[in-house]
């Protein structure tokens, strides 16, 4: 039978964006303006990087970097708002995940910058608290009552994701699903009536292959992992992961947490909070905050031992 004018468009648009790109699959009407919608898609994500990199000396988020301890600084909502969850994920994960650990993500080269051996030895001999404890979001300004160096790379691609969603919404689309990475939001069920089916990606520096297969509707899913992003430190592979408790790479964690929640940043976040707590801790957290959680550990002879928390990996263990 041959389609019709009334007949829904498949549209599969992309872009760049903090490093790597963006992702939107939706049918829509056929009267949707598919190079607008792009432009607004780009614009959401774009926003999102000029307010919260790390990488733009100019964003919002190294301007309030700069900004002196004990004066109120104005920022963009939309920042306040990251901020916000990051600060509330903090508190409910006791430190686990922290956005100041940017001194330590700097220092030991997942920033711009190459690694920097003083910089290493300053951020593991600081005396750093938690930052939700020395950090206030009201509205639209923030308040430092002690130094920290703010960092959103654990959460900043998922608010992205949930910014693609929103766009979408904003334009009528209420089935669409878009992601940044391998960060992902499913809006509604596919045109058949199923749930979108993304992979879950093995932990193999090597190579890219599933190891498991999520089927969504309108949840997030978010992974950390120790195989994409490290440092080689005498002989030894260090995550990009950060350990609050020492300002360094993580020495032992899982070799990948995913989770689903209701936002991508709000997955983001607990991802890399259970990263940080580690397999034992992290199971008991993610089953405290009624969380689903898959954590692969890697074990002495390289297999990879599942974990499952919550009723979407309840049958993973």
């Amino acid at each position: 039978m041959s389609k019709t004018s009334t007949d829904p468009v498949r549209h599969a648009l992309n872009g760049p964006t903090m490093g790597t790109r963006w992702s939107a699959m939706f049918h829509s009407p056929p009267e949707v303006d598919e190079v607008l919608l792009k432009g607004a898609l780009q614009a959401a994500v774009d926003e999102v990087d000029m307010q919260m990199s790390t990488w733009k000396a100019d964003s919002d988020l190294m301007r309030l970097n700069r900004a002196p301890v004990g004066a109120w600084a104005e920022i963009p909502a939309r920042l306040a708002h990251v901020l916000s969850i990051g600060l509330a994920v903090g508190r409910a994960s006791s430190g686990a995940f922290d956005i100041g650990m940017g001194d330590a993500v700097r220092a030991w080269g997942f920033g711009p910058d190459a690694a920097d051996p003083a910089g290493i030895r300053q951020a593991m001999t600081a005396n750093r608290g938690p930052t939700h404890e020395v950090l206030t979001v009201e509205a639209d300004r923030v308040l430092k009552t002690a130094p920290v160096t703010l960092d959103l790379n654990g959460i900043a691609k998922g608010y992205g994701v949930d910014r693609l969603a929103e766009v979408l919404i904003d334009h009528g689309i209420d089935a669409a699903l878009v992601g940044i990475d391998g960060e992902m939001r499913a809006l509604g069920l596919r045109p058949d009536g199923e749930p979108w089916t993304i992979a879950i990606e093995a932990p193999d520096p090597e190579r890219r292959a599933p190891y498991a297969i999520l089927a969504l509707q309108d949840a997030a899913v978010a992974t950390s992992g120790d195989y994409r992003h490290w440092v080689s430190v005498q002989g030894r592979r260090l995550s990009h992961t950060m350990d609050p408790r020492r300002g360094a790479p993580l020495p032992c964690s899982p070799a990948s947490v995913t989770v689903v929640a209701r936002t991508c940043a709000e997955a983001d976040a607990w991802a890399t909070a259970l990263m940080v707590a580690g397999a034992e801790a992290g199971a008991a957290l993610a089953m405290n905050q009624r969380l689903d959680a898959l954590i692969l550990m890697r074990e002495a002879d390289g297999a990879v031992v599942p974990h499952g928390v919550g009723r979407l990996f309840s049958d993973a263990s």
